[in-house]
């Protein structure tokens, strides 16, 4: 059963790196100081990869206390 966990989180890790650096530069503290209050919203794909990016960090958490409990 850990061989699956390990394999899981072998795979999901660089997965989520890729997402982490995929996302825009401009986010966070950056985008803060604009007068606008649009720049706060994600649209499109942008939004897809901001809600994956937490689904993949919390599968890869799950997984990591699984792992380690089991």
């Amino acid at each position: 059963m850990t061989k699956i966990f390990l394999l899981a989180q072998i795979i999901l890790s660089p997965l989520l790196i890729f997402l982490i650096l995929i996302q825009s530069r401009e986010s966070g503290f950056v985008r803060s100081w604009k007068v606008s209050a649009s720049s706060f919203t994600r649209r499109g794909l942008e939004k897809v990869v901001f809600k994956l990016t937490f689904v993949v960090a919390a599968l890869f958490i799950i997984i990591s206390i699984l792992r380690f409990t089991l």
